[in-house]
């Protein structure tokens, strides 16, 4: 499968044994929005919820952080995922975090192949295509876990990289967020960015029907933000869930060295230790 699947192949392929579709929509601390409630009012046919607000280390205090692979293989045995499946990650949400599930699918190796629902569920009803209420059990499945090492970069990889500039960082936090105009969601957090990176705003890389940017409308986003394809690169955003957007976005630029930095914003920006500027990239 491509990163991407339309929704015209996904209803074609509804109900193949191996196609295993997830709902990972997120909402932001203080959208008055319930993920849960919303899956057992209307999902795709098929669906399970992987309520992604939950997929993390619960012994971590830093929000959203990557769980164990113990952790990440009961919650895709409970999806009902196998070695063998096909895993379609979609969403409901203004964050478009279905790209963060399917980065987590891949991290781990879950299933032979995870792809995003390009459009999610807003294209998917505005294109009346079917839906069905309640919350499924699906029978047990059999994936097991295990976390990609050098996929993910630390508040420690960030604070060297501050110093070489040896890797591009983009955030994709709107931009009020970026140069600190705007005041962080969560209490306590500073404003601004991480010194020398760069933002493209996770916003932009979709069309009014919910669909992703390709080809060079996409190339152009990065090209404009400064981008140099040469040089690796890591993402950021506010918690880790964006960041998979550009990530993906890169990938389908056949662009592969990326990494993201899991603690984002939420750690950086709530550390009064790590350095911070603000306005707009330098």
């Amino acid at each position: 499968m491509d990163i991407l699947v339309s929704t015209d192949w996904l209803e074609g392929e509804l109900g193949k044994p191996d196609l295993r579709i997830v709902d990972a929509s997120l909402f932001l601390p203080g959208v008055p929005r319930d993920p849960r409630a919303e899956f057992e009012a209307a999902h795709i046919p098929g669906a399970a919820f992987l309520d992604l607000p939950t997929l993390a280390d619960p012994d971590d205090p830093r929000p959203g952080m990557l769980p164990t692979d113990d952790f990440m293989t009961e919650r895709c045995r409970r999806l009902g995922i196998d070695a063998d499946s096909r895993i379609v990650v979609y969403d409901n949400s203004p964050t478009h975090s279905a790209a963060r599930g399917w980065w987590m699918m891949r991290l781990y190796g879950v299933g032979k192949s995870a792809a995003i629902l390009d459009g999610g569920l807003p294209k998917w009803l505005a294109e009346g295509r079917p839906t069905e209420s309640g919350m499924p059990t699906p029978p047990p499945g059999n994936a097991v876990a295990k976390r990609a090492a050098g996929q993910v970069r630390t508040k420690e990889d960030l604070l060297a990289n501050v110093e070489s500039q040896a890797e591009q960082v983009l955030d994709a936090r709107g931009a009020p967020r970026f140069t600190g105009e705007e005041k962080e969601p969560r209490p306590g957090m500073a404003s601004g960015h991480v010194p020398g990176s760069r933002n493209i705003p996770s916003s932009a890389f979709y069309h009014a029907d919910n669909s992703m940017k390709r080809g060079e409308e996409l190339r152009r986003l990065f090209l404009d933000a400064g981008t140099d394809f040469d040089r690796p690169i890591i993402t950021s955003c506010g918690s880790g869930v964006t960041a998979a957007i550009l990530l993906a976005g890169l990938e389908l630029l056949g662009k592969t060295d990326v990494t993201l930095y899991d603690g984002s914003w939420s750690e950086w920006g709530l550390d009064p230790a790590t350095p911070k500027a603000t306005g707009p990239a330098a």
